[in-house]
């Protein structure tokens, strides 16, 4: 950490502290010990898995049931090694029988494949008993797998699904013709652990995670953190307003926002604690942009690219559309805070303690890896995965330059490290996406999909807002716990296909599934992100969740904008009407942002605020009579807002 940040960072909390935050609340922290020679051992694996990934992204020809399954036999090899099945039992450099025949049965069950594609591929649906054994072996490494590196929830609904496919939801007599059916279909065909999910983790997320840990030893962390602090360290609420941006940039980069709020927050925290921020809203405020930071383009935690392949559009698309929203996501989280400071008084970083805007620039070659990958993908010059591939090494080239510049030289050591870091963030990703793909596959195998789709059409009968409401409650219950792509997996699977269905354009559609995967990390009763932020924040855990989720309330209002009004996704729309729209939607959000804060000119009355949400909403809403509805019931507010305080002032 450069001297400036540590210069603004008071009573920042330990490495040991912000360790324990990460294994308590992030599942991905909780990891085998290894020290000494065995440690060594495991990080070359890593390393090697990186390097394996980046080859064939670039260069690999063969069949792609070998890249799938090679992948997924990786996976599980390092999930076995890596992640213990019990965190509290974990002694070091030990890894017990168990986990050692599990990893070895499981790893081999799909190299079985690997080697074997072929002859796989050309006995069609004829499968011996044993080759039904070897797919029961890898599915099930694989799913514990994923408990161990991910956790129970998403695991449930896959068990859930597979319990309902073979106990309902085939219609082979049989119970060993269902199970027959369904394995080969799960672990062979490519509508199961095969299927797109997979497909585009090994294809492109996986390069992506090698370039963010590339990324982030390249300083840029350090970078956003300080130019958030420039251009608003000096104002009221100054670290809360810094809190903001930085955790925005570097959350679309880390795709963690559990990690994210760790990382940013063990700075911004403090900060916010110091000027005078409750700690409960100072633990908000960080969970709620750090979680922002996943629709945060251009690469919003490398969901954009798989988005983009879903879809099938391109890249640039999903980029052009995403901007706006997350403007107005953040929007509604900076007036939160800003209004919260006026309210009591809170004051900026002092001007001799905020680093230089010319010493900035001097860095803006750190940059350099982010411009070229938006580049290079949105002009169509490339492929998304040699993008990345080209832009890691332009990231150890920035690396090279900044260890000249700040003596913190690039050194071999940190490109092992962040092939390491690459490696291991790859895991929980691999085996998210992997359960993805069983979950897909059991609903679509067994018709459920369709099922599902018409139970919430039914219910929902022409009323589009029933169809949304009960999706948004799927997407919040199925993404809570669950890494950020995967999320976006399950729920392009299972809810998108509803929306589309009552008549909601395909982005739309795709778009307000994501958003509602990602809120979960702020939602109670699972608000992983928010209670991270509580914890560094020493406050209450409950609290701080729920003013994470008032503060996100732009991401709770927005999606439902989307499939109403396409327009404000760039949807069949003219250029005027989408500097109205977006100009309405900002006032609305501000509005509803105040509402929900109590205060604008001074405290609200809870009429007032009522009026205020109404109007707001209003606003967001895109249509003629909705604006001029909401303009003039802010306007009424207004009014009763400066009224109350000119006779506050006079009293």
């Amino acid at each position: 950490m450069s001297n400036q940040v540590k210069d603004l960072n008071i009573n920042a909390p330990s490495q040991e502290n912000l360790d324990e935050v990460m294994k308590k609340y992030d599942r991905e922290s909780n990891v085998r010990i290894w020290t000494g020679k065995p440690a060594i051992a495991v990080k070359a694996i890593l390393i090697g898995f990186s390097l394996f990934c980046i080859w064939v992204t670039l260069f690999a020809t063969f069949l792609e049931e070998i890249r799938l399954t090679s992948f997924m036999g990786l996976i599980v090899l390092l999930g076995f090694l890596y992640y213990p099945a019990n965190k509290n039992n974990n002694k070091e450099n030990h890894i017990p029988w168990y986990d050692i025949l599990g990893m070895i049965l499981g790893t081999g069950a799909f190299l079985y494949y690997t080697f074997n594609a072929e002859q796989i591929i050309q006995q069609g649906t004829r499968f011996q008993p044993y080759q039904i054994v070897i797919a029961v072996i890898g599915i099930i490494a694989l799913l514990e797998v994923t408990r161990r590196s991910v956790g129970w929830p998403i695991l449930i609904v896959a068990l859930f699904f597979i319990v309902y496919a073979l106990v309902y939801g085939l219609t082979n007599p049989s119970a060993l013709g269902r199970l027959n059916y369904l394995v080969r279909n799960l672990f062979y065909a490519k509508t199961g652990i095969l299927s797109t999910p997979i497909n585009v983790c090994s294809k492109y997320i996986v390069v992506f995670i090698i370039f963010g840990a590339f990324l982030e030893r390249t300083g840029i962390s350090e970078l956003f953190i300080n130019l958030a602090n420039c251009i608003a360290g000096r104002f009221a609420g100054g670290p809360a307003k810094v809190a903001v941006i930085s955790s925005a940039l570097c959350g679309m980069v880390s795709g963690s926002s559990v990690g994210n709020t760790v990382t940013t927050g063990s700075v911004t925290i403090p900060m916010m604690k110091e000027t005078g921020y409750k700690s409960s809203f100072a633990g908000a405020v960080e969970a709620a942009a750090s979680t922002g930071g996943q629709i945060m383009p251009p690469i919003m935690g490398a969901a954009a690219f798989l988005m983009a392949d879903i879809i099938g559009v391109p890249y640039s698309d999903i980029l052009s559309r995403a901007i706006f929203p997350a403007v107005l996501y953040f929007t509604g989280i900076f007036v939160a805070v800003h209004l919260e400071a006026k309210k009591h008084g809170l004051t900026g970083v002092p001007v001799e303690k905020l680093p230089k805007f010319s010493q900035l620039l001097k860095k803006i070659y750190l940059l350099a890896p982010l411009v070229l990958l938006v580049i290079w993908v949105s002009k169509n010059m490339m492929t998304m995965q040699r993008a990345a591939a080209y832009s890691i090494v332009v990231a150890i080239l920035v690396g090279v330059i900044e260890g000249f510049v700040s003596g913190d030289r690039f050194t071999l050591k940190k490109f092992l490290e962040s092939l390491e870091a690459g490696g291991r963030g790859t895991i929980t990703v691999g085996a998210a996406c992997g359960v993805a793909g069983i979950i897909s596959g059991t609903i679509t195998m067994t018709g459920l999909a369709n099922e599902m789709i018409n139970a919430i059409v039914a219910v929902a009968g022409d009323k589009l807002f029933i169809a949304l409401f009960l999706t948004m409650l799927c997407c919040i219950v199925l993404g809570m716990g669950v890494p950020t792509t995967a999320t976006y997996c399950i729920m392009a699977a299972t809810c998108a296909p509803i929306l589309t269905r009552m008549g909601v354009p395909i982005i739309a559609a795709h778009f307000f599934v994501f958003y509602f995967g990602i809120v979960a990390d702020i939602t109670p009763p699972v608000a992983l992100a928010a209670y991270a932020g509580s914890a560094i924040a020493k406050s209450n855990p409950m609290r701080t969740a729920i003013a994470a989720t008032k503060m996100a309330v732009a991401a709770f209002l927005i999606p439902y904008i989307f499939c109403f009004s396409p327009a404000m996704l760039l949807i069949d729309t003219t250029v005027s009407s989408v500097i109205i729209i977006y100009a309405t939607a900002l006032i609305g959000i501000m509005a509803v942002a105040a509402a929900l804060e109590g205060y604008l000119f001074t405290d609200m009355k809870i009429w007032e605020r009522i009026i205020m949400i109404v109007g707001g909403i209003m606003l967001i809403s895109p249509g003629t009579i909705t604006d001029a509805a909401g303009v003039s019931v802010i306007a009424v507010a207004l009014i009763l807002q400066f009224i109350s305080k000119k006779r506050i002032a006079n009293a």
